[in-house]
C-alpha cells in the first residue's frame, strides 16, 4: 500500500473513532464573561444608600446561577477578579455605553452576558439579560422575564426561565456556541 493510501486509511479510521465517540476533537470552549447583575430601582422606594441587603444577595444568587448553568452547558466562564478595579470604575454597566466590552476582551472572553433587574415595585420586577459578541459588540441574544414578588423564589424562577428558554434555547451558534 502506498503512503497516500495509508494516510487516507488513517483519516478514515480517525473519523470512524470520532463518530463512535472514542476520540474527541479538542476545540476550545467558548469563553464567556458573565458580569454581575445590577438593580435599577424605579419603584419609588429608592434608597440613596443603594439596594437593600436582601436584593444585593439576590443579585449575587442569580449571577452565580447564570454562571453555573452556562458552565454546565459547556461554556468556560471567565474569572472577572483580575478586572475588578475597572469594573468598579465602570459601574453601573447599564450606563457605561459598552465600556464592559474592553474589559471582557482583556479577560479573553468570546461573548459576554450583562444583566439587569428592574424593580418597578416591591411586587413587580423584571429580569433582563443581553449576550454580546465581545469582538464586535453585536447583540447575539436578549431576554426579559417579569416576576411577581420580591423573594428568593421569584427571582430564582425568573432567572431559571430566562436561561432555559431565552439564553440556551434555541442553542447558540457560531462564536456564541460552547
Amino acid at each position: 500500500m502506498n503512503v497516500r493510501g495509508r494516510a487516507g486509511m488513517h483519516r478514515l479510521a480517525l473519523a470512524g473513532l470520532m463518530m463512535l465517540g472514542l476520540v474527541g476533537v479538542s476545540e476550545a470552549a467558548t469563553r464567556v464573561a458573565v458580569f454581575d447583575f445590577e438593580l435599577l430601582d424605579t419603584s419609588g422606594e429608592f434608597d440613596p444608600r443603594g439596594p437593600k441587603p436582601e436584593e444585593v444577595r439576590r443579585l449575587a444568587l442569580i449571577t452565580a446561577d447564570v454562571r453555573e448553568r452556562l458552565a454546565k452547558a459547556g461554556y468556560e466562564v471567565v474569572d472577572l477578579t483580575p478586572q475588578q478595579a475597572a469594573l468598579t470604575e465602570a459601574a453601573p454597566l447599564r450606563n457605561c455605553n459598552g465600556c464592559e466590552l474592553p474589559i471582557a476582551r482583556t479577560l479573553g472572553a468570546d461573548i459576554e452576558v450583562i444583566g439587569l433587574v428592574q424593580k418597578v415595585s416591591n411586587l413587580i420586577l423584571n429580569i433582563n439579560f443581553q449576550v454580546r459578541d465581545v469582538a464586535t459588540g453585536a447583540v447575539l441574544r436578549a431576554g426579559s422575564a417579569d416576576i411577581r414578588n420580591n423573594t428568593d423564589e421569584s427571582w430564582g424562577r425568573g432567572i431559571s426561565y430566562l436561561v432555559r428558554n431565552r439564553l440556551l434555547d434555541p442553542p447558540m451558534t457560531g462564536k456564541a456556541a460552547p
